[in-house]
């Protein structure tokens, strides 16, 4: 095949990968499962980006398919520094903590005040951003058990902590978007 670049190797075909720097791991390793569980988030996060671009998307979906399509960058450089655990560079800073802060406070202050557990739904794009939330906590939890073996950068956790409370929040204002109503749960809060 002389020009054409191929996506296999079979460099994987026995159960193991490389991460950045060439050292080989077997891919059942932590470290894997973490990359794994963002690469999903950034895919679901993609899935409603292509649903909010659709020609009847409602107005203003424009702003937040931006924003997401930010957090998807942010999430492929977390798996960088993921894969690269001996010199991690840091891709995933303070700042973009407080950035995914500021984006749930903008959004928020457009939402009705919850008052009733939120079921998933909401339209099509809305329910594929609670679908995101929850793949990012199980991407979180993978995350803490890696922290727990070897380090990994201080600012991963609280990113993902802080990016499941915006995509919640996403999902709310995609939902708001449309025109449609948070679809909530037979039973309030408990207070």
């Amino acid at each position: 095949m002389t020009g054409l670049a191929r996506t296999y190797t079979r460099r994987g075909d026995h159960g193991q990968t490389q991460l950045t720097g060439g050292r080989r791991v077997a891919k059942h390793v932590q470290r894997l499962e973490c990359l794994g569980a963002v690469d999903e988030l950034s895919a679901s996060i993609g899935l409603a980006r292509a649903l909010l671009r659709e020609p009847a998307a409602p107005v203003g979906a424009a702003r937040l398919t931006v924003r997401l399509g930010r957090i998807q960058s942010e999430l492929s450089g977390l798996c960088a520094e993921l894969a690269a655990p001996a010199t991690a560079r840091q891709h995933i800073a303070a700042r973009h903590v407080t950035a995914l802060e500021r984006n749930i406070d903008a959004w928020t202050r457009r939402l009705p005040p919850l008052r009733a557990f939120i079921l998933p739904g909401g339209g099509p794009a809305a329910a594929c951003l609670h679908l995101a939330r929850t793949v990012c906590r199980r991407a979180e939890r993978q995350v803490v058990r890696l922290a727990a073996q070897e380090p990994v950068g201080g600012s991963i956790v609280p990113y993902l902590n802080r990016l499941s409370d915006a995509l919640f929040v996403a999902a709310r204002y995609a939902t708001l978007l449309g025109g449609r109503e948070d679809v909530m749960a037979s039973r309030p809060y408990l207070r």
